[in-house]
């Protein structure tokens, strides 16, 4: 099996930024300032489809890696363009790279962790030897502007990595990955309507949106992303303290801390980027890895654990040691 290396890395956030005020009360943007930790968030103007993001991602991490083209191309994400045909084959044709394997992949906000382990898989097999994976999200596109519970949550942008073979000898990027799903808690992230099991909404236009069950996930969130690292940090033969860095899904502020509580981690040492971007779903770690790298956060040779956790319900976490010289183009 040959090992994977991280070679490119790219993010990109829409230029019109949405402050709390813009579309709350005083008193409620105070609340998701302090309690959800959100101040701002990305927002792509009306009409605009999540493979223009894609396309935007993919490039910078295309130019990251000093590559025009790839073996395939894997797009992560939760808002598609259209429930038939998948995206990813028409971000392939606007990067110019027609021809290549190209397929999207729903997981929720783990998406790009597993779209990342399905790219290992085949640069492991031989299937590929360089592979982008894209995670984009439309997200303001599937919430309600007028749901309290969903409407201040979530950005738009996407993020993107570019993944090679690994040359003889030369040591693998990420560890071994940890992933899972319960599917008999698929109701408390949802968006009803729409699918074949529910074609048309029954109860209002509020079915084709999204709806959260906050107090649930809350709960699910800390307890799966919790163990999900802790599994993957042994599984690379690690311990916590190893762990220079922890980059995890920016879902909730307070899912964050209560997530550094239980494991008993440093807060200071996990990056977040929700007061500036929301809750970008399957994009949000690429994105913080993106805006991690060109800051200086992460710095060659530094172990980083990275953790999700989203609809389905799903969650991944995976274990790695940054690249050296890998320039981030956000």
């Amino acid at each position: 099996m040959r090992q994977a290396v991280l070679c490119g890395l790219g993010g990109w956030l829409p230029p019109d930024v949405v402050e709390n005020e813009d579309i709350m009360a005083a008193e409620t943007a105070a609340f998701v300032r302090r309690r959800i930790g959100i101040a701002r968030r990305h927002r792509v103007a009306p009409g605009t489809a999540t493979v223009e993001l894609a396309t935007e991602a993919g490039r910078r991490a295309l130019d990251s890696a000093g590559l025009r083209r790839v073996d395939a191309l894997v797009l992560a994400t939760t808002t598609p363009d259209r429930l038939c045909p998948a995206g990813a084959p028409e971000a392939a044709s606007r990067l110019g790279m027609t021809g290549i394997p190209a397929f999207d992949l729903s997981a929720g906000c783990s998406g790009f962790l597993c779209a990342c382990e399905v790219a290992r898989g085949l640069i492991g097999t031989g299937a590929a030897a360089t592979v982008l994976v894209v995670a984009a999200e439309n997200a303001s596109a599937m919430v309600h502007p007028d749901d309290p519970n969903t409407a201040p949550l979530f950005g738009d942008g996407a993020g993107a990595v570019v993944l090679r073979a690994a040359e003889e000898g030369e040591p693998a990027t990420f560890g071994p990955t940890v992933w899972g799903s319960d599917g008999e808690l698929a109701d408390i992230i949802a968006i009803p309507a729409g699918g074949t099991r529910q074609r048309h909404p029954e109860n209002g236009v509020r079915d084709l949106y999204l709806g959260i069950r906050g107090s649930e996930v809350l709960r699910q969130a800390v307890r799966r992303m919790t163990g999900a690292v802790r599994e993957a940090v042994a599984a690379a033969g690690w311990t916590l303290d190893e762990v220079e860095l922890l980059l995890a899904h920016q879902a909730n502020a307070a899912i964050t801390h209560a997530v550094a509580a239980a494991l008993d981690y440093p807060a200071a040492r996990m990056p977040s980027n929700i007061a500036t971007v929301g809750n970008t779903a399957a994009a949000s770690v690429p994105l913080l890895l993106a805006q991690s790298a060109a800051d200086g956060t992460l710095k060659g040779g530094r172990r980083v654990g990275l953790v999700s956790f989203g609809s389905g319900l799903s969650w991944a976490a995976t274990t790695g040691v940054w690249p050296e010289d890998l320039t981030a183009l956000v």
